[in-house]
């Protein structure tokens, strides 16, 4: 796929698809409860269909319409063992839930997937559920996973990375486990799925010290389903967001977009380097904070970012960074080391294409530095991608400033943004 220059300005209002981890939650929350949910705006990416599709072979009834899925849930134990093994292709929140949720099941299940999933490491959730008597065996830490569904105990957990992929797989196991448990989180994650399990009736108390966050939740008891309305993903989002940014003449007006204070860093960060980005009609959705944007071409500045601002934006960087090789001076930004085991190692992937971008950049450690230039020279026009979807599409808007950039694997893309040629070509954008 190529990405190049566009004539004139990023202008419209590109439709966002659903928010991606609200989509999973949507589909892995109704089917262990009791009643029958509506989902509206789901997202039906690769990802997300593998969840669905995941569901579908432990026999819960699932109809997709053209507007809405709808899902019959029978209740915490209502799952039967799929006749296959589960394949969830390069879905890690799939994975990391699905481990939590059926190592509290009466069966014994076995977790497969692509070989980029296959490579991403898993003892980071399978090690905290041993500690609930979880038995559960991994490929040298990775999938394929080999899960032995049994009653677990109910314990006390400290969580030290920030992941709330690690968070939500506990919170799945601890709901079909007896008694009550205590998870700790020592980083802020987004909190999609305490929202949700407490929206479905589930016993869960939430309090917060000193950055860290404490979740009691009692076991055993079931969850009533509601309907649910998917707002418009804000990871999705950023590429058109800073698309308009950084090309001149530029104007967008995004709706219902989830700003969850817990997945907004993004915004956060550009408003700091001087971005024309205002937040519209603020209104709830599902207990889920969703508003409109309105974004202008802009001057940017660049900015530091210390470690703790990761764990609100770790999905963003990749476009960020792009961003920043536009900003009127350097930008630095620390505590990456998540980047590297995402889809591939993001990382390593920004430092090498803004480089065959002729952007000046390094990484010490686990931190970025960006030097922009007020004009560049592409050096390697193939952008290497790794079958990250983040990474073709984050080279796709930077394709829109000095193209032409052929983006590799650009199929990838499919995994969380299945429109997002269409949308980004419809409002002024060229990729062919």
């Amino acid at each position: 796929m190529i990405s190049d220059k566009i004539a004139g300005g990023i202008i419209g209002s590109p439709k966002i698809p659903g928010d991606k981890s609200i989509s999973h939650r949507s589909i892995i929350i109704p089917s262990i409860s009791n009643g029958i949910c509506k989902v509206k705006n789901i997202l039906k990416s690769d990802d997300v269909l593998h969840t669905l599709e995941a569901f579908k072979d432990m026999g819960v009834e699932i109809i997709q319409n053209k507007d809405e899925i709808i899902i019959n849930g029978k209740g915490l134990n209502s799952l039967k063992k799929p006749k296959k093994d589960i394949y969830l292709g390069n879905s890690g929140t799939s994975a990391r839930l699905l481990v939590g949720l059926l190592s509290a099941q009466k069966f014994n299940s076995t977790i497969i997937g692509d070989s980029s999933l296959s490579k991403r490491p898993m003892k980071r959730i399978t090690d905290p559920l041993t500690k609930m008597n979880a038995i559960i065996k991994t490929f040298n830490g990775s999938l394929p996973i080999e899960i032995q569904g049994r009653h677990l105990a109910s314990a006390d957990i400290d969580i030290t990375i920030p992941s709330a992929q690690i968070k939500s797989g506990l919170l799945l196991a601890c709901i079909n486990t007896e008694g009550i448990s205590n998870i700790t989180e020592n980083n802020v994650t987004r909190d999609h799925t305490e929202i949700m399990l407490e929206s479905f009736g589930a016993k869960i108390e939430i309090s917060k010290k000193d950055n860290k966050k404490y979740i009691k939740i009692e076991g055993k008891n079931e969850l009533k389903s509601k309907n649910i309305n998917v707002p418009s993903d804000l990871s999705s989002s950023a590429f058109f967001i800073i698309a308009t940014l950084i090309n001149k003449n530029s104007k967008i007006i995004l709706k219902n977009i989830n700003n969850n204070p817990t997945r907004n860093g993004l915004l956060i960060a550009l408003k700091k380097m001087g971005a024309k980005i205002s937040i519209l009609n603020k209104r709830y959705n599902n207990n889920e904070e969703v508003c409109d944007i309105e974004v202008l071409s802009s001057e940017l500045n660049g900015c530091e970012l210390e470690a703790d601002m990761a764990a609100l934006m770790i999905d963003e960087y990749p476009i960020l960074s792009i961003a920043a090789s536009f900003a009127n001076s350097p930008s630095i930004f620390k505590g990456l080391n998540e980047l590297r085991v995402k889809e591939s190692d993001r990382l390593n992937l920004i430092l090498k294409n803004l480089l065959n971008c002729g952007v000046e950049c390094k990484i010490i450690d686990d931190s970025l530095y960006i030097n922009p230039k007020k004009n560049y020279e592409i050096i390697n026009n193939n952008i290497r991608t790794d079958f990250d979807h983040r990474i073709a599409m984050s080279f796709c808007v930077m394709g829109s400033k000095i193209g032409p950039l052929n983006i590799l694997e650009a199929g990838s893309i499919n995994t969380s943004f299945p429109t997002f040629k269409k949308e980004f070509n419809e409002v002024g954008g060229k990729i062919y």
